[in-house]
């Protein structure tokens, strides 16, 4: 007598449970620091207005000796959902980008300098009297934690983004 097998066996179907199971224990952790890294562009596209500000002040030098500094004329965007807040030190032109919580929760710092990532110049300090600098464009480094910045910037105090929160071009 010949026996017909139909459908799935009970052991067979646990399998595919369990390694489906396996599988989204991999997947989920790294979908939700995807959507962290997504929050985390936000603000570096909202630092754009703030790079041009540093831009214009330091084009323009600084012959009265502002104390605003490189932050001269720069309004802050409006807290979001994902940033928190976006600052200009006055003295350097570093940019801080503070995440809230569902954004990681920390600080992403745009560092300016001048010259070539070999050789980095840092800005002059922007509260005193300056000149524009001559020695070609106007660079930036992204820092999260564990970054260093180029040509020995003082930065802000504050918690600093996970490395692994921010995205490829901060890491």
């Amino acid at each position: 007598m010949m026996l017909l097998q139909r459908g799935f066996t009970l052991i067979e179907l646990m399998v595919v449970i369990a390694i489906v199971g396996l599988l989204a224990s991999f997947a989920v952790p790294a979908y939700q620091d995807h959507l962290v890294r997504a929050r985390v562009s936000e603000g570096l596209a909202l630092a754009a207005g703030a790079k041009t500000q540093v831009l214009e002040n330091l084009s323009g030098g600084n012959p009265g000796s502002s104390p605003e500094g490189y932050s001269q004329g720069y309004v802050a965007p409006a807290s979001t959902a994902n940033i928190q807040s976006l600052t200009i030190e006055p003295e350097t032109g570093v940019i801080g980008i503070k995440t809230t919580a569902a954004a990681g929760g920390g600080l992403v710092l745009l560092v300016p300098y001048t010259g070539n990532p070999n050789a980095p110049v840092a800005l002059p300090n922007g509260t005193s009297a300056f000149t524009p600098p001559s020695q070609g464009n106007l660079l930036w480094k992204c820092l999260t934690q564990g970054g260093t910045a180029p040509a020995n910037i003082a930065l802000p105090a504050g918690t600093r983004l996970r490395a692994q929160l921010a995205p490829p071009e901060c890491r």
